[in-house]
């Protein structure tokens, strides 16, 4: 019996209790069913009777003996509890618990996905790095963490697509450009340029693929390798990001938002809600009328458009290829982004508390050896994706940045990372699934076709069974949570919650037949747990990109 089961059994209860009378009440669609934080309280306990009492003027613990009248009556429920001002404690019988192992093998990698945000359609729009050198530090944070709250939102029934916004656009461009163009002339790069061994890198690869580039006039010259280096630099994020297992649905250039006419439709848009107003010989809109600390310009008194006016009309523009939510993860430098963006979805006549998202991720430094690392090895003065992924490889990289939520700053130790130790989250639970292969390739040696013989749940009825069967009932309402909150570091750490009860579990109980020992209904019992608990193991490393090794 899971949360889920619990849930729907408590709903039916509050519902007889409805239509006899004895309560007068709209029933709930959502039932918190959670752990016990007392394992001697029961498997399960629910909050329900204290959510309810404000909405049936009745004391919170007498609609809980209510309730537990109903539920004692209910099969597979072998003990109700009142505990406090009014909590239900509840005791699962151990076939109904155990059921959930078979049910968790048969459903497979299904296995904790729901229908919570069915109906909802996410844009996520994360990196968004300009073209002009490689992905650092904080781009791979959003890598990892970008990627992994559009999986576990996907996992709930959400409808959605991985943006990645180019930033193709502006005067970087033209300095960005012009560094190649002087590395390519053995000049040193202008003071306001890029540096670093990657701009020889493009030079040489430029100069190389292209001839006769460098004999151009200066004007043509500095625009074929602006736009040479550009598609280089852009390739080798996108194989980068391939690779550490962040992949887009979109790729948006920031020019063909403007070549393409959505600055002037996003502008028409802000007109038609009277957001849009001329003052100075400039065009504004008036963000202060929804919280903005000042008005934004849209196009300066030159006639020249501001950065401002292609966010707005790239926000429009979003909407208006039909996604409900816009989810913008932005650097720890955009703190100021916030209420303008929400204003724009205002002024456009959106619903700024539905419509639009704004997460905002805080720095990552890593350590090694004790200290900072600092310098990059091509890239001048920034640690790189690429840098991460050669020194600890993409599993840890991902897994270790997805753990802790982010908008807290993150320390990596890379020599920790490195570790095949339990003191590296990342080997710790990688190792719990390798080692659960081992026990079912054992059991295949021996013989044991635990698939094809009778399973009979009442047999996992150990205290440590108990325990690892409640937690991976819990492994749907933790995927649904980190959904709904946006918190995708709730599955790791769910994960290491698992883990850890596993190898209690097996620690203490034999699962394999020894010798000449016959294989027992609770070998087979045993062998339908650990199965369960690799495949949920296996599902939340998918939800972060991670690999479930089967050796290790």
């Amino acid at each position: 019996m899971t949360p889920e089961d619990l849930a729907i059994v408590v709903r039916a209860a509050l519902t007889e209790l409805v239509s006899s009378g004895e309560l007068a009440i709209e029933v709930p669609t959502e039932i918190v069913i959670e752990r016990p934080k007392v394992k001697e309280h029961g498997d399960y306990a629910t909050p329900v009777a204290l959510t309810l009492a404000k909405i049936a003027g009745r004391p919170p613990r007498q609609i809980a003996e209510l309730l537990a009248q109903r539920l004692t009556e209910t099969p597979g429920i072998t003990g109700v509890d009142v505990a406090g001002p009014g909590f239900l404690n509840l005791t699962v019988a151990a076939d109904a618990l155990g059921a959930l192992a078979q049910n968790i093998v048969t459903t497979g990698a299904t296995y904790g996905t729901s229908a919570t945000l069915t109906g909802q359609n996410f844009n996520i729009e994360f990196i968004s790095a300009n073209p002009t050198g490689p992905l650092h530090l904080g781009h791979t944070r959003w890598a990892a963490v970008g990627d992994a709250i559009a999986r576990v939102l996907a996992a709930a029934g959400a409808d959605v697509a991985r943006e990645f916004y180019i930033n193709d656009r502006g005067v970087q461009m033209d300095r960005f450009g012009a560094s190649v163009m002087a590395a390519a002339h053995g000049q040193p790069v202008p003071e306001d340029g890029y540096h670093g061994g990657y701009i020889l890198d493009l030079a040489a690869d430029i100069v190389a693929e292209v001839p006769g580039i460098r004999e151009l006039p200066e004007d043509e010259q500095l625009v074929r390798f602006r736009e040479e280096a550009y598609h280089r630099q852009l390739a080798q994020q996108q194989r980068v990001l391939e690779i550490f297992g962040t992949h887009f649905d979109v790729w948006y250039s920031e020019r063909s938002l403007h070549s393409s006419g959505a600055v002037e439709r996003g502008m028409a848009a802000l007109r038609e809600h009277g957001h849009v107003f001329e003052e100075d010989d400039a065009v504004w809109l008036r963000t202060t009328d929804h919280g903005d600390d000042k008005d934004r310009v849209l196009i300066k008194s030159d006639g020249e458009m501001t950065y401002f006016a292609s966010d707005t009309a790239y926000y429009v523009d979003k909407r208006a290829r039909g996604f409900t939510t816009a989810l913008y993860l932005l650097g720890a430098d955009h703190h100021g982004y916030v209420q303008r963006l929400k204003a724009v979805a205002a002024c456009a006549g959106d619903d700024p508390n539905v419509n639009i998202e704004i997460l905002i991720g805080q720095l990552v430094k890593i350590t090694q050896g004790g200290e900072e690392v600092k310098l990059s090895k091509r890239s001048g003065t920034m640690v790189t994706l690429e840098d991460l992924v050669d020194e600890v490889g993409v599993d840890a990289a991902r897994y270790s940045l997805i753990r802790y939520p982010v908008d807290s700053p993150l320390t990596l130790d890379l020599d920790l990372l490195v570790q095949r130790s339990n003191d590296n989250p990342v080997y710790y639970v990688q190792y719990a699934h390798a080692r659960i292969s081992s026990v079912l390739r054992n059991a295949a040696e021996l013989g044991v076709d635990w698939r094809e013989r009778e399973f009979q749940a009442g047999r996992l009825d150990h205290e440590r069974e108990g325990e690892l069967l409640r937690a991976l009932g819990q492994y749907p309402a933790t995927v649904a949570t980190a959904a709904e909150l946006r918190e995708p570091h709730r599955v790791p750490r769910y994960l290491e919650q698992v883990a850890t009860a596993y190898h209690r579990f097996y620690d203490t109980c034999r699962v394999l037949p020894r010798g000449d020992e016959e294989v027992s209904p609770q070998h087979v019992a045993r062998l339908w747990l650990c199965a369960a608990t690799r495949q949920v193991i296996a599902n939340g490393l998918a939800l972060c990109g991670v690999s479930a090794p089967e050796r290790m």
